[in-house]
């Protein structure tokens, strides 16, 4: 291991990899959470941008461009990806959208107990129960996810310029 202007340089464990049914659980978590969030009438749109908002404050560049490219095929619009990292400050977002944000965010950081409290009264208010609950199940999902490729450093490569 050797040093560079960024500190050490180690070599990753793929834990997705290295330990296989345990990732294949996470996968299979993953499939009932989209069946969970089509039944609740969670588009595949809104599904991505708690995705992409969650990796977002995650700092996970796998997910991001895996996402990104899913949002697109999705039918997002690249503006709207392109301010989703600063959503509140646009009126590009609708208010179930909002609030489907702001549960997603108080869910990748709960140690907040206020934040939480009002993310909740925000979804209380554009959602119903069953939409909370897989809101929350696609931001927990995601997270387990982002924490794999972090932890991972799985790599992001370009795609062939055509």
């Amino acid at each position: 291991m050797s040093d560079t202007a960024t500190g050490p340089v180690s070599k990753r464990v793929f834990v997705d990899k290295q330990s296989p049914k345990a990732y294949q659980a996470l996968v299979e978590t993953a499939e009932a959470v989209r069946a969970v969030a089509a039944d609740a009438g969670l588009d595949r749109t809104l599904v991505e941008l708690i995705n992409l908002r969650v990796s977002q404050i995650n700092g996970c560049a796998y997910c991001l461009n895996v996402h990104t490219r899913a949002a697109l095929r999705a039918g997002e619009s690249n503006q709207r990806l392109g301010v989703l990292a600063a959503w509140r400050d646009t009126e590009l977002f609708t208010a179930r959208e909002r609030a489907a944000l702001t549960l997603a965010e108080a869910t990748t950081e709960p140690a907040n107990a206020v934040t939480q409290e009002n993310a909740y009264a925000a979804a209380r208010q554009a959602l119903t129960d069953d939409e909370i609950s897989a809101v929350i199940w696609v931001a927990i999902t995601i997270n387990a996810f982002n924490r794999v490729s972090v932890m991972s450093k799985h790599p992001v490569r370009g795609i062939p310029q055509q």
